[in-house]
């Protein structure tokens, strides 16, 4: 019996697999593979480790004020020291795991959407920041990215010196 999608899982497209499950599916993928199959579609295993199991993709709110971009995202439940945010120019990626507490059967359950593994997501930037002096911060699950804007228009004058 097919289990329904989690409310995280329609919503980003994710493919949950039960750990148990998603072992067996790369065992088997993998004896595929020894077997010398080249095309694994043919017996019904995906063709590749990536396929077995997805990262879930996080929700965010971006937007700009005259000096900084801000990235907000939910991370309730998620251990600060699970979390990674890197930063360059242009792009911002943020990776973590959301760990679930616990195990009930899957026929205990009522509704079953919160979503626990792995999730990332990369944003391009509409402008380009300054990444050292880029700020983090956690406040009851809200993960805020407070990035400061290059200022292309600033200038500056030098003072031409004789030689």
């Amino acid at each position: 019996m097919k289990e329904k999608k989690s409310f995280f899982e329609r919503l980003t497209g994710t493919v949950h697999l039960d750990e148990d499950d998603g072992l067996e599916e790369a065992i088997e993928l993998d004896a595929v593979q020894d077997a010398g199959v080249s095309d694994a579609s043919n017996v019904g295993i995906p063709n590749t480790q990536e396929d077995v199991a997805e990262e879930g993709q996080l929700t965010v709110d971006v937007y700009q004020t005259d000096e900084d971009i801000t990235i907000q995202t939910m991370v309730a439940g998620v251990k600060l020291d699970d979390l990674t945010v890197s930063i360059s120019r242009d792009v911002v990626t943020i990776k973590g795991r959301r760990e679930r507490t616990g195990h009930v059967p899957a026929n205990q359950y009522f509704y079953n959407e919160l979503y626990w593994g792995s999730f990332a997501r990369t944003i391009l930037l509409p402008e380009e920041i300054i990444p050292e002096e880029a700020e983090a911060t956690e406040h009851h699950g809200l993960l805020t990215l407070r990035l400061p804007k290059i200022d292309k228009k600033r200038q500056i004058h030098l003072k031409v010196k004789s030689v």
